[in-house]
C-alpha cells in the first residue's frame, strides 16, 4: 500500500493540491495530513481526491473543529491499523514512545525518517514553504517486510516535484 503523507500546508492551498496530485499520479492508495491544515479548503481537496485519508488536528487548527464530522479529522495522539500495520498519527512530536509501527508527526517543518526500536518516525516537512525555499512530502510505501520511504520536494517557482531521495527499512515482523 502506498500512502501519501503531507503536513503543515498552514495557507497554502495550491501548495496542498499540487502535492496531493503528485502524489496521486504516484500511485497513492490512502492519504494523511499530520496537521496544521489551517484551511477547510485542503479538507475538501483531500475529500474529493477519490481516496480515504484521515488529518490530525495541529496547533494551528482549532477553529477546524466545525468541520470535525463532515471530515475524517482526529486528535492526537491517534491510533489506528492500514495495511496489517499500526501506526501513530499526531501533530506535536510530544508521544514519541515506540508504541507502534509507524509514528507520523509533523510541526516542525523538518522532514525526518528514522527507524529506531522496531518503528519508523516520519516527519513528511512542510507543504508551506515557509522555514525553507522547499515544500516537501513523502510517499509511505507498506510492504511485507520493507517500509519504503520517497522524499519529494518541490522549490519555490518550480511546477513539477522531485523525487530526492529514498529510503528502506527492513519490518521487524
Amino acid at each position: 500500500m502506498k500512502i501519501g503523507i503531507i503536513s503543515d500546508s498552514h495557507k497554502k492551498v495550491k501548495k496542498a493540491r499540487r502535492a496531493v496530485n503528485m502524489l496521486l499520479d504516484n500511485g497513492a492508495d490512502f492519504f494523511i495530513h499530520a496537521g496544521d491544515i489551517v484551511e477547510p479548503k485542503t479538507l475538501d481537496i483531500l475529500e474529493n481526491c477519490g481516496k480515504k485519508y484521515i488529518a490530525v488536528y495541529g496547533n494551528n487548527d482549532a477553529h477546524l473543529v466545525e468541520y470535525q464530522d463532515r471530515y475524517h479529522l482526529v486528535q492526537e495522539p491517534y491510533y489506528f491499523k492500514l495495511a496489517n500495520t499500526k501506526f501513530k498519527l499526531m501533530h506535536l512530536p510530544f508521544y514519541m514512545s515506540s508504541d507502534a509501527e509507524v509514528i507520523i508527526f509533523g510541526h516542525t517543518h523538518k522532514f525526518k525518517t528514522e527507524f529506531v526500536e522496531g518503528s519508523l518516525f516520519l516527519n513528511p516537512g512542510e507543504i508551506c514553504a515557509r522555514k525553507k525555499p522547499i515544500s516537501e512530502c513523502v510517499m509511505l510505501e507498506v510492504l511485507d517486510e520493507l517500509f519504503i520511504v520517497q522524499y519529494y520536494t518541490q522549490a519555490k517557482g518550480e511546477d513539477e516535484y522531485t523525487l530526492s531521495n529514498t529510503f528502506s527499512f527492513a519490518r521487524k515482523k
